[in-house]
C-alpha cells in the first residue's frame, strides 16, 4: 500500500507529531511505502528507504495562522497532482484543503471556540491577544468542519472528541475512536531526586504540567484549590514568559509552594519525583499527560472536560465533573497529599491501565483501519 500522512511534524517530541510518528514506523514494518507531506520528520524515518518526505518548510513565518495557510497550499497543490499515484491518504483536521480518506481529529475547534466565547471562559486583559486566537479557532472551526465531512473514516482521539464530531454534524457511522498511546519504557514507575530541580523533599509535591500561557489549561483553578491545601507544593512545567500564573500565584500567598520550572524536556524524570499529577484542563480532546502520568505510576486528578479522563477508572484517580470546582479540586488534592497508601494503590492502578494503550498498540489499530479501507 503507498500511504500518504499529512501532518506538520513527524516526530516524537510533539503530541499530533508523535501519533504519526508511530503510525508511519508500524506501516513500514508492514512494507508499506509511506508519503510524508510535513515540515520536520524523525532523522530514522527520512533515512527510511521506505519513505518519501516531501518537505514543506514554513519555519520562520510569523505567526501559526500563516504558517498553516501556507502548508495547506502547499500539501493541497502536491496532492492534486500526485493523489492517482497514492492509494491512501490521512490528514489531520484542516491542515490540507485536499480530502483525506482518513481525518484523524486530535482538536474540535468548533467547541472550543463555543466554550471560550461563553460567559464562564476566562478573559485575557489583551485584546489583540484575544482577537488573534478568536480569529484563529474560528476560521479553524470553519475549515475543519469541510475537512471532516470529506473523510471516509474520522479517527477521534477520545470519546469526548467523538462527541464533538457528531455536534459538528460529522455522521456517528463515519466515526471511530481510537485513544493516543504513551511510551511505556520512557513513562514508567521510579525515583529521581528532586533536589535536580530544586524541589523540596520530605513534602507532598503534586505536578501541573501544560501551557500555562492559556487559560484553557486551567491553572488559576489548581492554585487557587492549592491555598485550601496548606501541606502541598506543587511544581509547574510550561513556558513561564506570557504567563500571568505566576503573579496570580505570589498574590494568593502561594509563592513558596508553587515551583514554576520552566519549559521541560525531562518530564518523565520529573514525573519520577512527584506524588501525583492535577490537569483539571478546561476543554482538552485527550491529554497525553495524563496517561503518561498513569504509566509513570501516578494517581491522577483530572476533569471530564478532559479525553482522557475516561481512562481514569476510581481506583486510579480522581475525575471532577465540573473544571472550575475550587473547593471539589481542593478536596481532590487533599486526599492525595494526605494518604500516602491511597496514591500508591492508586498509581498501581494508573499504571496497569496505562500498559493496555502503548504507542505500538494505538499505531496498529489505525493502519489495521488503513488496510482495511485499502481491501
Amino acid at each position: 500500500m503507498k500511504l500518504c500522512i499529512v501532518t506538520h511534524n513527524v516526530i516524537k517530541g510533539d503530541g499530533q507529531g508523535r501519533v504519526n510518528y508511530e503510525i508511519a514506523l508500524e506501516a513500514i514494518r508492514r512494507g508499506h511505502h509511506v508519503t510524508l507531506l510535513a515540515s520536520q520528520v524523525a532523522l530514522e524515518l527520512e533515512q527510511s528507504d521506505q519513505v518519501n518526505w516531501v518537505a514543506i518548510p514554513v519555519k520562520g513565518l510569523p505567526t501559526e495562522l500563516l504558517r498553516n495557510i501556507i502548508f495547506a497550499i502547499f500539501s493541497t497543490n502536491w496532492l492534486r497532482k500526485h493523489r492517482a499515484e497514492i492509494d491512501l491518504v490521512k490528514i489531520n483536521g484542516a491542515i490540507t484543503h485536499a480530502p483525506g480518506d482518513v481525518n484523524a481529529a486530535h482538536f474540535v475547534h468548533s467547541s472550543w471556540l463555543k466554550f471560550s466565547s461563553s460567559k464562564a471562559a476566562p478573559k485575557s486583559r489583551r485584546v489583540l491577544y484575544n482577537f488573534y486566537q478568536w480569529l484563529y479557532t474560528a476560521l479553524n472551526a470553519r475549515w475543519e468542519k469541510k475537512a471532516f465531512r470529506q473523510a471516509r473514516v474520522v479517527v477521534a482521539v477520545s470519546n469526548k472528541v467523538a462527541k464533538d464530531l457528531q455536534a459538528i454534524g460529522v455522521s456517528p457511522q463515519s466515526i471511530q475512536v481510537i485513544v493516543n498511546g504513551v511510551d511505556l519504557q520512557e513513562f514508567s514507575p521510579g525515583n529521581s531526586d528532586r533536589l535536580q530541580w530544586d524541589l523540596p523533599e520530605g513534602v507532598p509535591l503534586a505536578l501541573f504540567a501544560g501551557d500555562i500561557r492559556l487559560s484553557r489549561k486551567n491553572l488559576d483553578t489548581v492554585l487557587k484549590a492549592l491555598v485550601q491545601v496548606p501541606d502541598l507544593h506543587l511544581a509547574v512545567a510550561g513556558i513561564t514568559e506570557g504567563s500571568p500564573y505566576l503573579q496570580l500565584a505570589e498574590s494568593l500567598g502561594l509563592k513558596e509552594r508553587v515551583h514554576f520550572l520552566g519549559l521541560r524536556r525531562d518530564v518523565p524524570d520529573l514525573m519520577k519525583a512527584v506524588d501525583f499529577v492535577v490537569f483539571p484542563s478546561r476543554y482538552e480532546p485527550f491529554g497525553l499527560v495524563v496517561i503518561e502520568a498513569m504509566a509513570s505510576g501516578l494517581p491522577v486528578i483530572t476533569a471530564s472536560s478532559t479525553g482522557a479522563a475516561d481512562l481514569v477508572k476510581p481506583e486510579a484517580g480522581i475525575v471532577l465533573a465540573d473544571s472550575d470546582d475550587v473547593e471539589g479540586l481542593a478536596k481532590a488534592m487533599f486526599s492525595l497529599s494526605s494518604d500516602r497508601h491511597l496514591r500508591q494503590t492508586m498509581g498501581e492502578s494508573a499504571r496497569a491501565i496505562a500498559t493496555q494503550h502503548s504507542w505500538t498498540r494505538m499505531a496498529q489499530c489505525y493502519v489495521d483501519l488503513f488496510e482495511e479501507l485499502k481491501n
